[in-house]
């Protein structure tokens, strides 16, 4: 016989998120959703928001995956030097030790769902970077997902 327990499920919208701009320089903004502060498991799920011609630095996981699915926009995705095109609705999926970056080749910002398992320090990283705010157009391409969610 399994134990039943009431978990109360966590939803956020939009508003809730809270965005970073990991350096100064970076052309790409990060939007948590759940991590292991909110979620209290080993994850991290943001809207990652790639301005035009923005890009992340290339990068690298000991243990974690890292799944990528573009909400909007289009882009390259580099993975161990092979060349990817990036369209709305696509997923990526990149392996532990797989060297990677995304970038932004549309007109249009690109936004990504992001998820990170196990967390492997990503959110700690993204919290430790500038505190910004999702604009106007952030909102407008996020709240259309709003329906989505079941009330």
């Amino acid at each position: 016989m399994y134990a039943t327990r009431c978990v109360i499920p966590v939803i956020k919208s939009p508003k809730d998120y809270q965005t970073y701009r990991i350096s100064p320089q970076d052309s790409n903004r990060l939007a948590i959703i759940f991590d292991s502060t909110n979620a209290n498991t080993s994850l991290t799920c943001c809207v990652e928001i790639f301005d035009v011609g923005g890009q992340t630095p290339p990068n690298r996981h000991q243990w974690a995956l890292e799944m990528f699915f573009v909400l909007k926009g289009e882009g390259m995705a580099i993975c161990d030097g092979k060349n990817m095109q990036i369209k709305a609705g696509d997923s990526l999926l990149v392996p532990p030790t797989g060297t990677h970056l995304i970038k932004n080749t549309g007109n249009s910002r690109l936004y990504t769902l992001t998820i990170m398992v196990p967390n492997e320090d990503f959110s700690e990283l993204i919290r430790s970077g500038i505190p910004v705010e999702l604009d106007e157009e952030d909102m407008a391409v996020l709240g259309k997902y709003d329906s989505l969610i079941p009330c």
